[in-house]
Order: structure tokens, then C-alpha cells, then sequence
């Protein structure tokens, strides 16, 4: 932050403590996965998070914390190799943008040739 982001940012916390917490909060959601910490150090850094969560009393943070909780496996994942899905979601995505235009799709095999040209 600069100087002057650094006051106002100051400004504001003195003015909404709430505020100054669900930014804690979320800067350390993500220095867990900013930190290379072994898969077993980040579901403890995780657990001690959902219980800053949980005394913090926000909804939106708890809404997020039972969604993490719910998926840690898989979560978890991300610290054996630190990859993700995401350019499979992200090429999941443009498919359905695609067979979404053709609103319905008879020839599969020319479905398939199309996509090939256009996203290969």
C-alpha cells in the first residue's frame, strides 16, 4: 500500500471496526495459501481460521468457511503440488458458451471438429 491508502485504509478501521476484521480475516485466508505449508500445517492453519471465523459472527465469512470446511479434501489438494483446475474449468466453460450458441447440437462429430479448430 502506499502512504495515502495506508491513512485512509487507517481512517476507515478506526471508523468501522468490522470492517478492519473481515479484512484481517480475509488476508489470512490468504497468506495460508500465499505460505508453502505442508498439506497437514494448512488444515491446521484452516482450522485455526474457521475459528476466527466463528468468533468473528460474520454470515458471509461463515457461508464461506462451511464451504471450505465442506470441500477441505479437496482443498487440501492444492498443497500436495500447489495446481488447480482451473484451466479445466476455464475450457469447461468456454465449451458450454459454444454449445450454448448452437442451441442444440446434431452432428457430434462436427461439434467436436469445431471446437478443435476454434480452441485448440
Amino acid at each position: 500500500w502506499t502512504v495515502s491508502q495506508r491513512q485512509r485504509a487507517g481512517m476507515l478501521f478506526r471508523l468501522y471496526p468490522d470492517l478492519k476484521e473481515a479484512y484481517r480475516l480475509s488476508q489470512n485466508l490468504r497468506t495460508i495459501f500465499n505460505r508453502r505449508p505442508t498439506k497437514d500445517c494448512a488444515r491446521l492453519n484452516l482450522a485455526r481460521w474457521y475459528n476466527s471465523v466463528a468468533q468473528a459472527g460474520f454470515k458471509s465469512f461463515n457461508t464461506i468457511a462451511a464451504t471450505f470446511y465442506e470441500h477441505a479434501d479437496e482443498i487440501l489438494n492444492f498443497f500436495d503440488n500447489r495446481s488447480t483446475n482451473a484451466s479445466a474449468a476455464s475450457i469447461n466453460s468456454k465449451i458450454k458458451a459454444f454449445r450454448a450458441k448452437l442451441h442444440g447440437v446434431n452432428d457430434t462429430k462436427f461439434f467436436i471438429f469445431r471446437l478443435c479448430k476454434i480452441y485448440a
